[in-house]
Formats: structure tokens, C-alpha cells, sequence
């Protein structure tokens, strides 16, 4: 009779469409076509990774590997050919038809405490979870992210072996609406890989994602930067601008119905001269909620023209005003 175990498990964690981690185990008397099947539970079962490969294939020496996003717990299906996996369930499956072995384990709680660090008199969460943010998984260093003896943020991507690891940085409160606003040294030359961006997220309710990004998305020439109000995909929810060289100020106001990003030049006033560009978005706006700033510099995975050195960003301020 076949069986499946777990190897590995990520400890428990809230659901988040953005955060995955390792998951791994080995089967015993598995047939040729047969797979596994992962579900994660954060009030129901979900199929992991992702409902579009819900598969993972086992390996030649009986193992399997993949990534699953957080839950309470987390259980692993071997398969046949005809199985056809749900994209959630309140109850697993039973073995019996093409369902050939169920195990199931219990997240443990992780003691340790995250990485903190305080810039600009805010709290701030260093991420060390991979996750999926920007459409390419990137894994986190909590030393990619520090700040020097002059107050200003520094976040690195650096090369582990054949790894990249990237930086980000979780403002641990809650603002909602207001004015934020971020005074970072120059970024015009960043790699077509390498993308930083400040944004909203929200892990509790509806993500209220809003987007202050400057990368080329892997492209070598074209625009450098662009607003985005999510889903991107609507045409008019993104603004793509040029980032000039120098040291500039980016800025969104957020209000009721209305997000009004800003670009100006350093240490300038909000004059016409000043400004690089302005836009006002007042269609899809998310209400405040739960939302959290993040900052992150990450790897966007671009085969024509992958990252090819460590790359370091300097955020010298954020600003908020209610």
C-alpha cells in the first residue's frame, strides 16, 4: 500500500496570496504517473502552489519538493492520473479511487521573533518569508536590509551561490489615509532585473495594493517607472513615466476615492519645476483598512536579461502626514 510523508513544513502563518515557503517529503510504492497533491489550511483547504499547477511531480529517488503558502496546516495527496484537484475544500479527500495515500501535519507556532528596525522614528518588520510579490518568487535576507549611522535605509539584492536574496521592509502600523512619502538617492541606472517599489498591502482583508515602482520589468530600453492603482492589468489603473538621474522625492496622497501620486527633483518644493511627473487616480481606489507600507528592492526573473551584479538602493526618508 502506498504511503506519503512530510520532510519539511513551513512553521504556521496567516494565509497570504504573496508569502510561500519550502515544503517537501518522499512517498513509498508510487507508480509511474502518479502525483502529489498540497493543500494549506487558512479556514479551508487551498491547493498549492497555485490552482494553475496544482501537480507536484515525484522525483526519481521518490522524493517531491515545491512551495506552499502559509497556513494552520498542511497535507499532501498521492494521486493518479484521474484525480482532478479542487481549488479549495472544506473537508480532504479520503483515500480510496485515485486518491492512493492522505497525510496530514500541524503547523508549530515559530518563538522566534522577527528582525526589527527603526527608520525615521517608525517600527519596521525586515521580511526574511519568500514570496511571489511583482510576479517572480524572491527569497529575503534580513541583512539585505539595515540602516547606517545617518538614519538613511539601505536595501541590497546579493548573490548567495547561485541564489539571489532580496530586501524589504514592513512598516509595522497602520497609517490609512494620508500623505507618504519616500526622498531616495538615485535609482535611473537599476538593472532591467532589479525593481524597487513602495507599496500598500493588506494580509488580513483585500490586498488595497498601490504601487510606487521604479524597474523595467527585464526590458532593457522604454520607461523606468510607473503608479499603479491593482489590478494592473486594467489600462487605466498604471502610469508609466520616466525617473530621471538624481535624488528624488516620491509621494502618494491617498484620500477617499482618490490616490494622487507625485514625482519631484531633490529638495524641491511642490513647484512646476520641480515636478518629474503627477498623476491622480479616482477609479478603483481601496478604502483604508488593515494595509501595511512595504519597501522592497527585488529580483524580477527576466531570462533575456537576467540580474547580473548585487545592486543597493538608499531610501534617505519617509514621510507621513495624516
Amino acid at each position: 500500500m502506498p504511503t506519503i510523508q512530510f520532510s519539511q513544513i513551513p512553521p504556521a502563518g496567516d494565509g497570504s496570496p504573496v508569502r510561500t515557503e519550502a515544503v517537501a517529503g518522499h512517498v513509498t510504492g508510487a507508480r509511474k504517473g502518479q502525483r502529489v497533491v498540497l493543500f494549506a489550511r487558512s479556514g479551508v483547504w487551498w491547493v498549492q502552489p497555485t490552482v494553475e499547477q496544482p501537480f507536484t511531480e515525484i522525483q526519481s529517488d521518490s522524493t517531491w519538493t515545491n512551495r506552499t503558502h502559509p497556513g494552520a496546516a498542511y497535507a499532501a495527496l498521492l494521486v493518479d492520473s484521474s484525480y482532478r484537484a479542487p481549488s479549495t475544500t472544506n473537508v480532504l479527500p479520503e483515500r480510496g479511487g485515485a486518491v492512493l495515500a492522505v497525510t496530514v501535519a500541524e503547523a508549530e507556532i515559530s518563538l522566534s521573533a522577527p528582525k526589527k528596525l527603526s527608520f525615521d522614528g517608525y517600527q519596521w518588520e525586515v521580511m526574511s518569508t519568500a514570496n511571489n510579490h511583482g510576479g517572480s518568487t524572491n527569497f529575503y535576507e534580513t541583512s539585505n536590509a539595515f540602516v547606517d549611522h545617518s538614519g538613511f535605509l539601505h536595501l541590497r539584492i546579493t548573490r548567495h551561490g547561485q541564489q539571489w536574496t532580496s530586501a524589504q521592509v514592513k512598516l509595522i502600523r497602520s497609517l490609512g489615509y494620508g500623505s507618504y512619502r519616500f526622498i531616495v538617492q538615485d535609482v535611473s541606472q537599476l538593472e532591467p532585473a532589479a525593481v524597487l517599489s513602495f507599496y500598500t498591502w493588506d494580509d488580513i482583508g483585500p490586498p488595497r495594493e498601490m504601487d510606487i515602482e521604479v524597474g523595467r520589468w527585464g526590458e532593457i530600453a522604454g520607461k523606468n517607472a510607473q503608479f499603479v492603482v491593482q489590478p494592473y492589468v486594467v489600462p487605466a489603473n498604471s502610469v508609466r513615466f520616466i525617473a530621471p538621474p538624481g535624488k528624488l522625492t516620491y509621494s502618494l496622497q491617498w484620500q477617499p476615492g482618490s490616490a494622487a501620486f507625485r514625482t519631484l527633483r531633490e529638495a524641491a518644493s511642490f513647484s512646476e519645476a520641480a515636478r518629474v511627473v503627477q498623476h491622480v487616480f479616482t477609479s478603483g481606489i481601496p478604502s483604508a483598512g488593515n494595509e501595511n507600507i512595504h519597501i522592497s528592492l527585488f529580483v524580477f526573473d527576466n531570462r533575456h536579461n537576467p540580474l547580473q551584479r548585487e545592486t543597493e538602493v538608499i531610501v534617505e526618508k519617509f514621510e507621513f502626514l495624516p
